[in-house]
């Protein structure tokens, strides 16, 4: 069969695809249906393009020689950037501030991991609630993570079109922002104290977690959604490890653990606690 062009014009056949799911599988984690193909032509077809490939085979081969490693990281990046805004499921910084902050013994550390932290969104909005009831030079910290090198590069800068203002209060961007002007005019970006407080890493959750110390609290949220049962509770375990004593795991609405841990109880709906 002649397929005309490159990237979007290339259909990818079963067997391609196939390779494909293994290989995110392997290297992620990630379960990535049938249902998914038309993301995964949409997303790679781009590169298909930037490379002039006519078959998702030879991207396949690339991708998976010593040569591509920089492609695969490219791959990877495209194939795991989810949507985020700031404050979504806001009932899980409600309960961060008047439960666990509540609780949390004056004066001591305070450490938060975000381990999907995509662009940042998540981070900074765990940093401003810190802010809010510890104060912006308070003793806490956040540890923002991601598989994907790209979208945590936005995250580290922390600057953004006003268009993403999506959840976020305008007392927050008042108070923990600054206005672009001049050629920057049309963007905020994230105070400089704010930004103190955290840190960036690259982590493949499916590979052995390094030694980032311990937690209060861990936000995994609409990430094991892609995950089969065996990665899940791989995955749980390590983040268990990871966690203080009666530290909270917090997951996203349309997650559950039930069944993949007995090492954490539920306190409500998506949020458990180290038992």
């Amino acid at each position: 069969m002649t397929i005309p062009g490159f990237g979007d014009s290339v259909e990818i056949s079963n067997a391609e695809y196939a390779q494909f799911q293994q290989l995110i599988h392997k290297i992620a984690g990630i379960s990535m249906s049938d249902s998914k193909r038309t993301l995964l032509v949409g997303r790679l077809g781009r590169r298909l393009r930037h490379h002039k490939m006519s078959s998702y085979s030879d991207y396949y081969k690339l991708v998976t020689s010593p040569a591509g490693k920089q492609e695969l990281q490219q791959m990877v990046d495209l194939l795991t950037t989810n949507e985020t805004y700031f404050f979504r499921e806001p009932r899980h910084f409600e309960f961060l501030t008047n439960t666990i902050l509540a609780q949390h013994p004056a004066g001591q550390p305070f450490n938060v991991w975000s381990g999907a932290s995509s662009t940042g969104e998540e981070i900074y909005t765990l940093c401003m609630v810190l802010a809010d009831k510890l104060g912006p030079r308070g003793n806490w910290s956040v540890l923002g993570s991601d598989l994907s090198t790209q979208v945590l590069a936005v995250a580290e800068k922390g600057e953004y079109m006003l268009e993403r203002t999506r959840g976020l209060p305008q007392n927050y961007l008042n108070k923990y922002c600054q206005l672009g002007s001049g050629d920057k005019q049309g963007t905020f970006a994230i105070n400089a104290d704010l930004r103190s407080h955290t840190k960036f890493r690259q982590i493949n959750l499916n590979q052995p977690i390094p030694d980032i110390g311990k937690f209060h609290v861990i936000f995994l949220r609409n990430v094991m959604i892609y995950f089969d049962n065996p990665t899940k509770r791989q995955v749980v375990s390590k983040l268990v490890s990871k966690l203080h004593p009666d530290g909270y795991l917090i997951i996203g609405h349309s997650e559950s653990l039930n069944g993949l841990t007995e090492q954490l109880t539920v306190v409500q709906p998506t949020i458990y606690r180290l038992s």
